[in-house]
């Protein structure tokens, strides 16, 4: 599977501000590949605004359409008018591996609560706007067996396929390579065979 997640460091955010009815509303969005990532954000939004009225969140700390590793909460606003809509934001965005903390400074108008669950999800979507992204491709560990002349061809061809040597072992004989294999993709090793004209093994533990 493959799919776009924050292009952001562990441990960072992308900052914006919307402003309705003299509220403002932070949205910090991160990279949170589980949800210890996303908690040490939301930590840190806490101690940055000690003072904000609410701290809503919400996160999904996996693949888009993750059923699992989700949160959200309303901290304190009236029920789900914060962080499902929040969460329902990042849900159609098709991210994965994403979290979203949105600062609330109540300026003295009370919005309601239709206009709470908008304001909430405007201020994600906004963020999202700018938003960095990457790519991430979930892969499986294959272990492929070539001798030492082999070597520097097989890396190649890896490497042309954007396939990545995880690790090598060498042994008198030869090396054995751990790859990162596209789970979407079907495993076709007949054109790197034929270039090492039989001196691969794919080796099965």
């Amino acid at each position: 599977m493959r799919y776009p997640v924050p292009d952001l460091p562990i441990g960072t955010w992308r900052e914006s501000l919307t402003e309705v009815e003299k509220s403002r509303f932070i949205a910090w969005l991160c990279h949170a590949p589980d949800a210890a990532a996303f908690e040490a954000v939301l930590a840190e939004a806490r101690r940055a605004h000690p003072n904000a009225s609410h701290h809503c969140s919400a996160y999904i700390a996996g693949p888009p359409g993750e059923q699992n590793a989700i949160g959200f909460s309303d901290d304190g606003e009236p029920g789900s008018t914060a962080g499902r809509p929040m969460y329902q934001v990042l849900e159609g965005a098709g991210l994965g591996q994403v979290g979203c903390v949105v600062t609330r400074y109540f300026g003295g108008t009370k919005l309601g609560t239709g206009g709470l669950a908008r304001a909430y999800a405007q201020a994600v979507a906004q963020g999202l706007e700018t938003l960095p992204r990457r790519e991430v491709v979930e892969r499986t560990a294959l272990r492929l067996g070539v001798d030492f002349a082999g070597e520097a061809e097989a890396r190649a061809w890896l490497e042309s396929r954007d396939i990545p040597v995880e690790a090598a072992d060498y042994a008198s004989n030869g090396v054995i390579l751990t790859v990162g294999w596209p789970r979407d993709a079907d495993v076709d090793l007949s054109s790197l065979e034929a270039r090492l004209r039989g001196r691969l093994t794919r080796c099965l533990d």
